[in-house]
């Protein structure tokens, strides 16, 4: 474990090796300020927690970040985990220094419902930060790099959830800012502890296999070398085995053990200028046989993060595929530290060209009306490494996620293409909306003033965030009204299936408790959301399911209903407990005043009420009681007696309770197992008798 003196040497010699304009000065005041605040800390592992700003400081030099940069690393964690405050950083070092600082710094003073949307808040903040300066995110990439090298000294379930994350979000964004090398190592760290058995079992095949791999790439490389030396072409080669997320990827995506993989190796060839880029791959396919499909031309059409290279896979004389790597020493640099290069070459204080920067703020308008975890993994799919490139009709290259849409074009181009999109051309060919998309197709959007909009099933078609963002803002935009209805029907639907009455929503002691759950200002804003996808039903509910049901329990249970005086239905017959219910008098038998009576669920009719003595009634069910209809007159007072309504084939319902459906719905016949013919919901209580008026 190394010392304090010897983290600050080390430092220090990364900053005069990578970085030596570096105001040494300002630097040594940046220590001894952070030394300061953090000198009654210990890290994890029970070392000074300075030991972890000099880490960093010293992989943002090694990336070759200025003063300023190196400024901020040192005092990172002062603003959040010291009585640091922005006022005083600002002062001893500048603005600049102070607003790099609070761009890294993670929101922990303000309570979120959900660990999802705190990570959400926080990673808009830093995109916030980084589209105005983007040293903001090399200083945090810089920070999580040493964290992850520190995992050791986490709990188990710290060095998973970390990991996790690290994958999900960091290595995306190292791969978005082209820095490779921090990527590789952000990757195969993590992967030894989400998977340690799989991780060491790639580990155990590259140390077995070691020797045979060595004097592969050794032959190979020679080879190339020899070629290159007689037509006299300066370059540099070397061959490497790929890392080991890479080499995990490939083996879960194909179904394939490591022994069954053959694409173990990469060589690189770095020469002085473009022209001998495509030199060198003429003579590597002749030296080689080249692989149909797998060649890539990435220094005519670069990656969106300015990655530029030629790659190739050939097989040697050995059988044994390799992929080969052909750049200039700019593109080499700009692929091992990506923006930082760029950083290096300009050195201009957080600026950046419009293209290269564009998709930090395409970033920032994704984050709009996103639920947190939508928005977590649209990063992945946004930043990750599964590109098609397709072209205009006019030449221009757009790159947009693998397995893409004519729809995922149409809103790359623009919104306003995208929502008044009639059907589209590839390769001068109508094609479906859902029609994956190739790389080298030309795609064309047909449009019409006339349409009517998106299809809320594009949003099931679409691969991009980018797409599916836009077409939730047009419906949010231009169908509110409907968007509440379709809204409130599902929400409301959710929550009877959870088991709430919806009409404790209008509690006024709940509502604005419900409403402070899920974010919104009032229910018609939460109904809109769900309509239009910014929000799904099952998630609202999940959030307040716990506080409705805590409050169901703390409301008084209304009493049933029961009157003292039955209201009498117009035809003088009465179900026990419910004002009103549909009576159809059967005309087989026609019963009057006097007759003894017995009534019958229906299907549709409510109940069907014929004489005791009917043919029709005797052969279905046995009467459980009885009584005269309408002593004294019909539809005059209550009487005593009760009639009991019977099923069908002389089963006898169950219960219902006559308060469960507003009291005034008919039910269906036995066989539909007691279902409210109106409400569409089974009841477990016995159906209400019949009495007579």
């Amino acid at each position: 474990m190394e010392t304090k003196q010897e983290h600050y040497e080390s430092m220090m010699q990364a900053i005069t090796r990578y970085a030596p304009s570096t105001d040494l000065e300002v630097i040594q005041r940046a220590y001894e300020y952070a030394d300061e605040k953090h000198k009654n800390q210990l890290r994890k592992s029970g070392e000074p927690y300075i030991i972890h700003p000099l880490a960093v400081a010293e992989i943002v030099a090694e990336i070759g970040l200025d003063t300023d940069a190196i400024t901020a690393a040192l005092l990172h964690d002062c603003l959040e985990d010291t009585d640091a405050s922005f006022e005083e950083i600002s002062r001893m070092f500048g603005e600049t220094v102070a607003n790099l600082v609070e761009g890294v710094t993670k929101l922990t003073r303000v309570q979120y419902s959900t660990m999802e949307e705190q990570q959400m808040e926080n990673l808009r903040k830093m995109f916030m930060a980084m589209s105005k300066d983007i040293r903001v995110i090399l200083i945090k990439i810089a920070d999580r790099l040493h964290n992850t090298r520190t995992l050791q000294y986490q709990t188990p379930a710290k060095q998973i959830s970390k990991s996790m994350e690290t994958m999900e979000i960091y290595a995306p964004l190292a791969h978005r800012l082209g820095m490779q090398k921090i990527k590789w190592e952000l990757e195969d760290t993590s992967l030894q502890y989400l998977d340690p058995e799989g991780y060491q079992e790639i580990i155990d095949y590259l140390k077995k296999n070691e020797d045979s791999a060595n004097s592969f790439m050794n032959a190979i490389q020679s080879k190339i070398t020899e070629r290159l030396a007689s037509v006299g072409i300066h370059g540099s080669i070397y061959g490497r085995v790929k890392h080991t997320y890479s080499i995990y990827r490939k083996m879960r995506a194909q179904n394939k053990t490591i022994d069954e993989l053959y694409d173990l190796y990469a060589f690189r060839v770095i020469v002085d200028n473009i022209a001998d880029c495509y030199n060198v791959l003429g003579h590597i396919h002749d030296l080689f046989n080249p692989i149909p499909g797998r060649f890539k031309d990435y220094i005519s059409t670069p990656k969106p993060n300015m990655y530029q290279s030629l790659h190739t896979t050939v097989i040697g004389s050995q059988g044994i595929p390799f992929e080969v790597q052909i750049r200039t020493w700019e593109m080499h640099q700009t692929a091992e530290y990506g923006v930082a290069a760029h950083w290096k070459y300009k050195q201009h204080a957080g600026e950046g060209s419009e293209k290269e920067f564009e998709w930090v703020r395409r970033l920032l308008e994704n984050q709009q009306d996103v639920e947190a975890d939508d928005y977590i993994h649209s990063l992945k799919v946004d930043m990750f490494d599964d590109e098609v490139f397709v072209f205009t009709p006019k030449g221009k290259v757009i790159s947009l996620p693998a397995g893409s849409t004519p729809i995922d074009f149409a809103y790359a181009i623009h919104s306003a293409v995208g929502n008044s999109m009639i059907g589209a051309k590839v390769n001068n060919r109508i094609a479906s909306y859902d029609a994956p998309l190739h790389n080298g197709d030309i795609v064309e959007i047909l449009t019409s003033k006339s349409a009517k909009g998106p299809s809320r099933d594009w949003l099931n078609i679409c691969q991009s965030n980018q797409a599916r963002v836009k077409i939730k803002q047009w419906f949010k935009r231009e169908k509110r009204e409907e968007n509440i209805v379709r809204g409130k029907a599902s929400f409301e639907a959710e929550l009877r299936h959870a088991g709430v009455d919806p009409d404790i929503l209008q509690n006024a002691e709940i509502l604005p408790v419900i409403l402070k759950k899920v974010s919104f200002e009032c229910l018609d804003d939460m109904y809109a959301a769900i309509g239009y996808g910014g929000l799904t039903a099952a998630k609202a509910v999940g959030r307040i399911r716990d506080d409705l049901t805590k409050a169901t329990r703390t409301l008084a249970p209304k009493p049933l209903a029961r009157q003292g005086t039955p209201a009498v239905n117009s035809s003088g017959v009465i179900v026990e407990d419910i004002g009103s219910c549909m009576i159809k008098f059967s005309r087989c038998c026609t019963p009057v005043p006097g007759d003894e009576i017995i009534g019958f669920i229906t299907k549709g009719y409510g109940v069907s009420v014929h004489r005791k003595d009917c043919p029709n009634a005797r052969g279905r069910a046995r009467p459980r009681a009885k009584g005269p209809l309408g002593q004294g007159h019909l539809g005059g007072g209550p009487g005593r007696d009760v009639l009991h309504v019977v099923g069908d084939r002389g089963r006898r319902p169950r219960r219902i309770d006559a308060g469960c459906c507003n009291n005034s719905h008919v039910f269906a016949s036995a066989h539909k197992r007691n279902e409210c013919t109106l409400c569409r919901r089974r009841h477990r209580h016995r159906l209400p008798a019949l009495r007579r008026a």
